[in-house]
């Protein structure tokens, strides 16, 4: 239901957020990252999902994780990313995601959201991913990788 601010006739957007994580494993010395085709407009992404009560940033994106994909993470620490987008008219959602290991290469897509569910060498989860704004978040985080392993 959009709400109409008076003194100046602006639709005031219902606030929505969201947290998920960019899952990195590495099998057979080729780094892969955990991403996510949704049955509801078939877009590649990684997995997130909406708080929940009290929950923190971190407990939602673990949860928002096994729930769609069945893989069992560890958020690591260093990365904390924000984007923000209008799904609908009237909503502005903000999502945050954070970095994590895979504790598990077995997926288990949730039927009801998820089409696939699967582990992408990072290469080709850039040509993939259906938004520039996840391809900003994974260059990023891969930025931040390379640094690490120096």
């Amino acid at each position: 239901m959009e709400r109409k601010n008076k003194e100046v006739g602006q639709t005031a957007l219902r606030q929505e957020k969201s947290c998920g994580a960019l899952c990195f494993l590495t099998e057979n010395g080729v780094r892969q990252v955990l991403m996510v085709k949704h049955r509801a407009g078939g877009h590649w992404a990684f997995p997130k999902g909406h708080v929940e009560g009290a929950e923190t940033e971190h407990q939602t994106a673990i949860r928002e994780v096994m729930e769609e994909t069945g893989v069992p993470i560890e958020i690591l620490p260093g990365y904390r990313e924000t984007t923000s987008y209008s799904p609908c008219r009237g909503v502005m959602k903000e999502v945050v995601y954070f970095w994590a290991k895979a504790l598990s290469s077995q997926t288990r897509p949730q039927p009801e959201e998820v089409q696939i569910a699967r582990f992408v060498p990072v290469g080709e989860a850039m040509k993939l991913l259906t938004y520039d704004a996840d391809r900003i978040l994974l260059e990023k985080a891969e930025k931040i990788q390379k640094g690490i392993d120096k």
